[in-house]
């Protein structure tokens, strides 16, 4: 299948799709640009909101507006623009990557140092009143975030720096175990955002790989699909029945490169995915 441009974009580091269903829009950032963009593929109105520093993700408030996962911390911004910290955390050298809405309707927020260094990063659980819960410490490059429908125990994670997707045992909203759930070859780019579909396969993008895969539960590869792009960054369900699949893509690290690099792409019609949990804060 080719993918079409949903929205013809230069980010410098597309990330973090995700479909708001009240808005009946895609929420999507560019994170060193520090834009918070909106996609309404009914009408074909686009927004953006730009944001005061680098943003890792944005996804939808149960009561409207947006939480951010933002270099200082968590940051709740209201339907009309109006910001607060939710968790104000700033650590040097440190900022927010990739984030998402859990079934318990907390966020669950990734950090990374910018120079990528081992260990620098994490992922914290973040309670609608902003009260943090250590997840996972030691991390490189926090980034995809998914659960199991058939499991909401069951949690997808992505450490980019490891080339692996591991699964967590969450019990009592802490991590109680993890194993490795699919390693990526050598050669074959690294892991990067990540999205769960009705049949609770594993859809994850391949930063440097050009590609999307789909797991089966079961670990094993059962889809390939490639795309015109070195650098896909994450994917998420969207649109009509949430029946497209949409890619963010970055043009970071390279030099020159040609569209559509940077855009916002959309497979129609290649899955079925699942609601997004909006942020009950």
């Amino acid at each position: 299948m080719t993918p079409e441009i949903a929205v013809r974009a230069a980010a410098e580091l597309g990330e973090g799709p995700t479909w708001d269903a009240a808005g009946d829009r895609l929420i999507w950032v560019d994170i060193l640009g520090c834009r918070i963009h909106t996609y309404a593929p009914g009408t074909g109105r686009t927004a953006t909101l730009r944001v005061d520093q680098h943003v890792g993700a944005a996804k939808p408030r149960s009561g409207g507006g947006l939480v951010a996962n933002l270099r200082d911390g968590a940051g709740l911004y209201a339907p009309d623009g109006t910001f607060s910290w939710l968790l104000h955390d700033p650590v040097p050298g440190r900022r927010g990557n990739d984030a998402a809405v859990a079934p318990d309707g907390s966020l669950w927020a990734g950090t990374m140092r910018y120079d990528e260094a081992p260990d620098g990063g994490g992922l914290t659980r973040i309670a609608p009143d902003g009260t943090p819960t250590p997840l996972i410490d030691r991390v490189g490059v926090s980034n995809g975030i998914g659960w199991s429908p058939h499991d909401t125990t069951l949690a997808y994670y992505v450490d980019s720096s490891t080339r692996r997707v591991d699964t967590l045992r969450v019990v009592d909203g802490r991590v109680r175990e993890r194993r490795e759930f699919a390693r990526l070859e050598a050669g074959a780019g690294f892991p990067d955002g990540l999205t769960v579909d009705a049949d609770g396969c594993v859809w994850i993008a391949l930063w440097d790989g050009g590609q999307l895969r789909r797991y089966t539960p079961g670990g094993a590869l059962d889809r390939t699909v490639d795309l015109p792009v070195a650098r896909p960054t994450a994917c998420a369900f969207g649109g009509p029945g949430l029946r497209d699949l949409y890619v963010t893509t970055a043009r970071t690290g390279l030099p020159g490169a040609p569209e559509p690099a940077g855009s916002l792409l959309v497979l129609p019609g290649i899955g079925q995915g699942l609601p997004a949990r909006a942020f009950d804060g």
